[in-house]
Order: structure tokens, then C-alpha cells, then sequence
């Protein structure tokens, strides 16, 4: 493909050619996951500053709760549009360098943020750091498929996740000490070191293949798995899985084919029902949903839900490839729906009997029980799987646009339900919970009925069985 800049001679960072196997995965590999979960780590902060901020923000610069709403919605308006772009950025400009595209938005994003006056600036540096976190969505689970090997896929997909929710619970802690400008400077720090990061890890072997430059492409992919391993059988079939794509005129009205349609409603059923089962409005609003079940150390039971959450995602990327996605999906959804039916049905006695001291009390724990609960069951599958999945399952003739317009509608669902929890959360708790209880039991059926396995499969054997 012309007009492609040439990547930067990085291939082999110095030192690099004493690289050792662990596992039988190349230590580069490790590394670059590393790197790019620092990617993941923006998401996280992002996806959780609105919960320990809001307070601080509204009283500063005297903000309304809808004003707060619109500013904790348009991340998510950012992401949509960030979504949008993110397949073509990374089909043309590589994976590397759209992580680096993506981290300028998001640096500027928090110092406009920092250093607003008023709703104006608050609300442009909030859709910035969205762009940003838009692209970084689609990107990094892409090249952490496309980088691993496939015992290891899923595992490594599901650090991506686990370093989502470990920035959301650093921005949960921090928001303990500082107030929201402090908070928002600190939200620079993952992609500042990011971004020279990037230079020491090798381009997506899978893109350099796609584009022709097969030097790079097996040079890439010699370093990923080791300076001793023999790498040619899984090169060739990455040559062959090329090839046979290139032969492939792909147009949009081509996405009615069962190679293209099937891997896309999957992706977006994912996405969609990972939204629609409400954790980005409980994530934003925690605190508040602590209040409301009269819990006063709100901050840090919020804190304690972040902290859950890292655990039991670190036993997600333990179980991944052992127990394969569908289990853990559907064990990750029936535990959301059975908790937040727990927390529904508290919120609905709470209305009626709220006069009886220790029944309150009572009710409160369940709510103090059932939150945590609906985390540890979303860490244990729909937070991670659904982006692992996506980028197993998309083709790769098509990849930039499927792939676009899942993460698109991703963030599009995301926005609906931001934008929509804490209005919801005024007028019925018990209400809004019984509504993401039934997703989260409509998710349990489609993953039975649709979601193929993918575990212990490289990416061009998943592709062949949509043919």
C-alpha cells in the first residue's frame, strides 16, 4: 500500500537479541502488552473520574445535575466519534502509531479539563480525552490479538480489562486525596509515558503482513516469539490467510455475507449488552448509589469496589484460556443479574418501609453486598470478553470498518446509559436497576445461542469457520 510512512527501525530494541522464552512466549510479547496496558490504564481513569470528581466539580463551578450529566456523557460522545475513526487510523497508519495519535487528545484533554473556568472548557477537554479513549478501544485489544500467541490470546486480551479497572481504581484512591483539578493533571501520566513506550515494541506482524512490507512483517514476528523459535509455520499461514483476502474485493454491501455479518453481530451483541447491563452507570456514580442506599463512607466503598474489581479480573486473565469465554461469560452474566435483582428489589422495600431503623440498615448491606457483587461478576467475563472476542473473531479484509462500527456502537450504548443513570437513579433506583437486571438475563441467552468459542485457535482458523 502506498503513501504508508515506514515504520521506525525499532524492530529488535538493543539488547533485545538475548531474549529468553518463558513459557514458550517471546519476553517481547510481555513487554509490549505491558506498554500498551498503559493505554488501557487511560481508559480506566477516564471511565472513572467522573464518580470521585463530581461533587468537587459541581460546588467549584456551580454546575447543575444535568450540566454534570452532559459532562460525564461526553467522553462517551468523544469515544463514539473516536470509534469512528479508529478503524481507519489503525488500518493506515499501523497500531503503534494510532496509540500514538490517540494519547494527544488525551493529554490535552485533562489539562483543559484542569485548568477550566466554567462548563465550556470542562465540556471540550471531556469530548478530547473521549476521542482519545475511542481509538485506544478498537486499537489495543487489535494488536494484543494480533501479537499473541494463541494459548496466551485471551489472557493477554483480559490484561487489557485488568488494566482498565486498575486505573479506575487509581482514580478512585487518588479522588480520596485530591480534588478534581489535582486529579485531572495526574489523568496525564499514563499516556505521557505511553507514548515513548512505543518506540521499544515491534508493529503488529498481522498489519506489516497485510500491507506488504513481509521483512518487517517476519522480522516483527521473530522478535514476538523468540530469536530461537522456528516461526515459519505460523508465518506461512499468516501469508497464506493474507493472500487469500487480497484476492477478496471487499465493498460495504459485502457485509450482508455470512463471512463478514455473523463475526459482526457477535462483536456488536457483545458491546452492546456489556453496556446495556448498566456498569457505566454504576462505574460513574458509585458514590452516589452508596448515598442513596445510606451508606456515608461512600468514597471508600468505592474505592472498595475498584479494588475488587482488580482482583477478580487478575482471576479472569488466570481462567481465560483454561476455561474458555463462553463459561465465563455466561457465569459472568447470571452473577450481574442475580446481584442487581438483589439490589432492586432492597431499593423497592427501601421506598416502602424506610421508617424501621434496622430494616434500613438491613437494606443498606444488601445494597453494600449486591454492588460489589455485580463487579466481581462483570470482571469475571463481560468486562474483558466481549473486546477479546471482537478482536478474534473480526476479518481481516475488513477489520478497520467491522471493527469501527462495533466499538461505535459500544460507546454509542455507553453514552445512552452515562447520559441516562443518574436522572434514572433520581426518579427510581429500584426502577433503573430492574431494567439493567433484565439485560444482563438477556445476555445469558445470547451467549448460549450465539457466542462461538475461540479459545486455543489462531485468528486465521476462527476466520475459516465463517466461510
Amino acid at each position: 500500500m502506498k503513501g504508508i510512512p515506514n515504520e521506525e527501525e525499532f524492530l529488535l530494541p538493543s539488547g533485545s537479541s538475548s531474549q529468553s522464552r518463558n513459557g514458550g512466549v517471546g519476553v517481547l510479547v510481555l513487554v509490549s502488552t505491558l506498554i500498551v496496558a498503559l493505554a488501557q490504564l487511560q481508559f480506566g481513569f477516564t471511565q472513572g473520574y467522573s464518580s470521585p470528581a463530581q461533587e468537587s466539580i459541581i460546588a467549584d463551578l456551580h454546575l447543575s445535575l444535568s450540566q454534570f450529566s452532559i459532562f460525564g456523557s461526553l467522553s462517551n460522545i468523544g469515544a463514539m466519534l473516536g470509534a469512528l475513526a479508529s478503524g481507519q487510523i489503525s488500518e493506515y497508519f499501523g497500531r503503534k502509531r494510532s496509540l500514538m495519535i490517540a494519547s494527544i487528545p488525551n493529554i490535552i484533554g485533562w489539562l483543559t479539563i484542569s485548568f477550566s473556568e466554567g462548563p465550556s472548557l470542562l465540556f471540550i477537554g471531556r469530548l478530547l480525552e473521549g476521542f482519545g479513549v475511542g481509538v485506544i478501544s478498537y486499537t489495543v485489544p487489535v494488536y494484543v490479538a494480533e501479537i499473541a500467541p494463541k494459548d496466551l490470546r485471551g489472557s493477554l486480551g483480559s490484561a487489557m480489562q485488568l488494566s482498565v479497572t486498575i486505573g479506575i481504581m487509581l482514580v478512585y484512591l487518588l479522588g480520596i486525596f485530591f480534588r478534581w483539578r489535582i486529579l485531572a493533571l495526574l489523568g496525564i501520566f499514563p499516556c505521557a509515558i505511553l507514548i515513548p513506550g512505543l518506540f521499544f515494541i515491534p508493529e503488529s506482524p498481522r498489519w506489516l503482513a497485510k500491507i506488504g512490507r513481509m521483512e518487517d512483517f517476519e522480522a516483527s514476528l521473530k522478535a514476538l516469539r523468540g530469536l530461537n523459535v522456528d516461526i515459519s509455520l505460523e508465518a506461512d499461514e499468516i501469508k497464506d490467510f493474507v493472500a487469500m483476502t487480497r484476492t477478496r474485493t471487499t465493498e460495504f454491501s459485502d457485509i450482508k455475507q455470512r463471512r463478514y455479518l455473523f463475526p459482526l453481530l457477535v462483536g456488536i451483541g457483545l458491546l452492546i449488552l456489556q453496556q446495556l447491563g448498566g456498569i457505566n452507570g454504576i462505574i460513574f456514580y458509585t458514590s452516589n448509589i452508596f448515598k442513596a442506599a445510606g451508606i456515608l463512607s461512600s468514597n471508600v466503598a468505592t474505592f472498595g469496589v475498584g479494588a475488587i474489581q482488580v482482583v477478580v479480573t487478575v482471576i479472569t486473565t488466570y481462567l481465560v484460556d483454561k476455561a474458555g469465554r463462553r463459561l465465563l461469560l455466561i457465569v459472568s452474566s447470571s452473577g450481574m443479574t442475580l446481584s442487581l435483582l438483589f439490589v432492586a428489589v432492597a431499593f423497592y422495600l427501601e421506598d416502602f418501609i424506610s421508617e424501621d431503623a434496622r430494616v434500613h440498615s438491613l437494606l443498606s448491606l444488601v445494597s453494600l453486598v449486591g454492588i460489589p457483587a455485580f463487579i466481581v461478576s462483570y470482571s469475571l467475563g463481560m468486562g474483558a470478553l466481549p473486546w477479546v472476542i471482537m478482536s478474534e473473531t473480526l476479518p481481516m479484509n475488513m477489520k478497520g470498518l467491522v471493527g469501527s462500527t462495533a466499538t461505535f456502537v459500544n460507546w454509542f450504548t455507553s453514552w445512552v446509559i452515562t447520559m441516562t443513570a443518574d436522572l434514572l437513579l433520581n426518579w427510581s433506583s429500584g426502577g433503573v436497576f430492574t431494567l439493567y437486571t433484565a439485560m444482563n438475563a438477556f445476555a445469558i441467552l445470547f451467549v448460549i445461542l450465539w457466542v462461538p468459542e475461540t479459545k486455543g485457535r489462531t485468528l486465521e482458523e476462527i476466520q475459516s469457520t465463517f466461510e
